[in-house]
């Protein structure tokens, strides 16, 4: 694994293997995220990355935000409430060279997160565990607590494609293999 462009571009991200299934981590593959980056940076969404606040749900590796950061967000806030995932996002930073005024790892269970005290995010990374229905919970979360901006834009990874929650306008789905990505807006 490892990031796709930017001024991080080529830099190998830490290892998981295969996965840790008992972790539930199951990064997001270069390929997926290539095409993820390039749909988002085509121009249908204007520029969504280039001084971005980023939130990454169910961050796993942080590999999303960190690829965001590469090509240019201004900051990630990584939540995940796994051992070996803070870990892992913990390591990534150190190999990005990022620091607290660009990186926040915030261990929290993503479907209940505490209410944001700072700026609302503009763009949200969400990758749950496929088929646990996760994904509208932590989305009414993050909306409720005041971590979502007016028009942010959600990329939800699942198994399955995600149809829109009421206050929120489905843009996009691209399927990869066993991936969907839905691409939301709120409204």
């Amino acid at each position: 694994m490892r990031i796709i462009a930017g001024t991080h571009r080529g830099l190998t991200l830490a290892t998981v293997g295969a996965g840790d299934t008992c972790a539930h981590l199951r990064p997001t593959s270069d390929r997926v995220r290539e095409s993820l980056f390039s749909v988002l940076m085509g121009g249908a969404y204007g520029d969504p990355i280039s001084g971005a606040l980023v939130l990454d749900l169910f961050a796993g590796t942080g590999a999303l935000g960190l690829e965001a950061l590469s090509r240019g967000a201004m900051h990630a806030t990584f939540v995940d409430d796994g051992r070996k995932a803070q870990s892992l996002i913990r390591e990534n930073i150190a190999l990005t060279r990022r620091d607290k005024t660009t990186t926040r790892l915030i261990r929290s269970d993503a479907t209940k997160l505490p209410p944001n005290k700072s700026t609302p995010y503009s763009l949200v990374f969400m990758d749950p565990p496929y088929g646990k229905g996760l994904g509208e919970t932590a989305l009414a979360c993050a909306r409720a607590g005041g971590w979502l901006a007016d028009s942010a834009l959600i990329i939800w990874e699942e198994s399955s494609p995600q149809h829109a929650p009421d206050g929120y306008e489905l843009h996009d789905q691209r399927h990869y293999g066993d991936t969907w990505i839905s691409i939301l807006e709120k409204q």
